[in-house]
């Protein structure tokens, strides 16, 4: 009997390893990172190959992107056009494993075409023509995340792709994505009831890029942004004067940096109109550890703090 217990111990011992090993997923980006971590615990273990501040537009992949998704057994991506250079990063590590496209089921929303409205026609110009990106979102918007309501939605596919790689922690997904999303809806309703107390006058701000077209439809607001979809490409002098323009005329009481692009052209605008800058928004990358939006939750009631705080000045 003690060779028979020795003898298991030793198995066991050499078992808890294996025993304890976390799923290894790769996220494409900070925010995505996130969510993984929240829905997976300490169950996995998560690589984010576009990391804190960092802008997934102009993003590169490397040789130790590569490895790391050849030794992962999931991949959780946004979908919708955002990761142009996942493609080619999938085809060359040889990616075995199970895909998730965190978007699916979202309804995205679609651009504007140039002709429907006036104001509208300012802001594509004043980003580019969107055919030069080198991510040919085709007029659909990616930022998906910025609407809480299609969080709920990552949170679930999140949930079902780490079960399906590991079946054996079901339910413990499940609830951690249940808890989450309470708290996620919870601070939703929290913010539209501050919102919905914001006077129709002061709904209305410039962005460095266009990367808040959910959040605003989600808290009823005109956020136009200077630079259009992607962060890749500068707008003209023309441009930029355009929208000048508009603020002026249409009195736009506000303007705001983010964390992932150049404050030059933001600033250029405050010295030319009597629109100030509000404040830093983070759009496509949360901040460092530490930082005021290291967490998704932290980064929507920043970037919302930040709004109103901005807005309802008189």
């Amino acid at each position: 009997m003690p060779l028979i217990r020795s003898s298991l111990l030793t198995l066991g011992l050499l078992m808890s390893p294996l025993a304890l090993a976390k799923v290894p997923v790769t996220a494409t980006f900070s925010i995505l990172g996130d969510l993984v971590q929240q829905v997976g615990g300490d169950q996995v273990a998560v690589s984010t190959l576009v990391g804190p501040d960092g802008d997934a537009h102009v993003y590169q992949p490397t040789p130790q992107d590569i490895r790391t998704l050849a030794q992962s057994k999931l991949l959780v991506s946004n979908g919708l056009g955002f990761e142009g250079w996942l493609e080619r990063l999938d085809s060359a590590s040889g990616f075995q494993g199970v895909k998730v496209v965190a978007s699916q089921g979202v309804q995205p929303h679609q651009m504007q075409d140039e002709d429907e409205d006036e104001d509208h026609d300012t802001h594509q110009q004043a980003g580019h023509d969107h055919d030069d990106d080198h991510h040919h979102h085709g007029g659909i918007d990616p930022h998906a995340w910025n609407n809480p309501a299609n969080v709920l939605i990552y949170v679930d596919n999140i949930a079902r792709g780490l079960s399906q790689v590991d079946p054996e922690h079901a339910s413990l997904y499940a609830g951690n994505a249940a808890r989450y999303k309470a708290k996620l809806q919870q601070l939703d309703a929290d913010f539209r009831a501050r919102f919905a107390k914001l006077p129709a006058d002061r709904r209305r701000a410039i962005t460095s890029h266009d990367a808040f077209g959910y959040l605003a439809q989600a808290y009823q607001l005109t956020l136009i942004g200077a630079q259009g979809l992607s962060t890749e490409s500068e707008p003209s002098a023309a441009a930029i004067a355009g929208l000048i323009r508009q603020i002026r005329s249409e009195k736009i009481p506000a303007l705001f940096v983010e964390n992932i692009s150049n404050p030059n052209l933001i600033q250029q605008i405050e010295r030319e109109t009597d629109a100030r800058v509000g404040g830093e928004l983070y759009s496509d990358a949360l901040s460092p550890a530490g930082g005021e939006a290291a967490t998704y939750l932290a980064m929507l009631e920043h970037n919302l703090n930040t709004l109103l705080a901005a807005l309802e000045k008189p």
